[in-house]
Order: C-alpha cells, then sequence, then structure tokens
C-alpha cells in the first residue's frame, strides 16, 4: 500500500498580499541599521572625552594626590564602562533585530557576540548602568572625603538612584528567571 501523502498544491498558501506585507514587514528591520551607526558615532565621541578627561587629569600626575588619581581612575573607568556599555547594544543589537555580522575566521570576536539575545542584552544593560551608577556614588564620596563641598541633597539622590537602578536589576533578572522557568513548564 502506497501512503497517500498530500501534494504541494493541497498545502494552504497564504494571499500574496499576505506574504508581500510580511515580506516588507521584515524587510522594515534595516530601519534599524541607521540608530546602531548613530551608536557608533556616540561610542566615537566618548572616546574623544576619555582622551580629553586622559590628557587634562595625566598632565597634573606629579602633583597628584592618592585620592585625586583614584578619582581620575574612577572616572576613566566610568567612560570606559559607558563605552563597552555601547558596543554590547551595538553588537547585540544589530545581530539580534537587524542581521548577523560576518566576520568571518577573525579570531578577534568576542564569544559573547551572536549568543546574547533580548533578555541577556537587557541584564547586560542594566547590570552596566548599576556599574555605572555605583562609580558616579563612588566619586562623590571621595570628592566629599577629599573636603569638597557636595549638599547631602545632591547626595540623597545619587544613592537614590543607584538604588532604584539596583533594584530595577534585580527585578528584571527575577523576571527573566520566572519566564524561564515559565517555558520550560
Amino acid at each position: 500500500m502506497d501512503k497517500l501523502e498530500p501534494s504541494p498544491r493541497a498545502a494552504k498558501r497564504k494571499p500574496s498580499a499576505e506574504l508581500f506585507l510580511e515580506l516588507w514587514l521584515f524587510r522594515a528591520r534595516w530601519l534599524m541599521a541607521p540608530f546602531y551607526v548613530g551608536l557608533v558615532f556616540a561610542l566615537a565621541a566618548l572616546f574623544f572625552v576619555f582622551v580629553q578627561a586622559a590628557i587634562k587629569d595625566l598632565s597634573h600626575l606629579g602633583d597628584m594626590s592618592p585620592e585625586a588619581a583614584i578619582l581620575m581612575a574612577l572616572t576613566l573607568i566610568d567612560l570606559s564602562l559607558a563605552g563597552n556599555l555601547l558596543l554590547i547594544v551595538i553588537f547585540s543589537g544589530y545581530e539580534n533585530f537587524v542581521s548577523k555580522i560576518d566576520t568571518g575566521d577573525d579570531e578577534d570576536r568576542p564569544g559573547w557576540m551572536g549568543t546574547v539575545d533580548f533578555s541577556g542584552l537587557k541584564l547586560k544593560l542594566v547590570a552596566s548602568i548599576v556599574a555605572i551608577s555605583a562609580i558616579a556614588l563612588l566619586k562623590a564620596f571621595m570628592e566629599l572625603a577629599e573636603g569638597q563641598d557636595i549638599s547631602d541633597r545632591h547626595l540623597a539622590w545619587l544613592v537614590g538612584i543607584h538604588l532604584v537602578f539596583v533594584v530595577s536589576g534585580v527585578l528584571l533578572a527575577l523576571m527573566d528567571w520566572l519566564a524561564s522557568k515559565t517555558e520550560k513548564s
């Protein structure tokens, strides 16, 4: 006995208007590409600010106190974290929403590229924001310890904003964890 298989014509086809719409919706993802190019310009601007800050601070290296050296390092770390954050958003966003980046066999391709999904991107983004906020808070406390005049209100805002970022990050991670448990069920 031969098995009867449905003919290709028997399979239900979508109307051509629906196929056309879906094709153009899929192609619309390329509208995001200029956003990522804009973020590359933001990264270049951040690099310019980093170089300016490094030159300014390093020119006073001879008479720099240990506290001032720590503040300089924290400023440069803060800028580098912001740069890393931009790269993560550029690479992951482009690969998740526009197109895969073909780097060939380049050994310098970061291991996380192509593996960070939207959920992972959100967590990395929040973690970077928390780190940047923590550095800003630490810088304010260091400046206060050096005798600079920082108002209690300003410090309270820095602490409050940092706590909001931390709580938001924990809640986001919890939501992703709960969603992953729900998907497995």
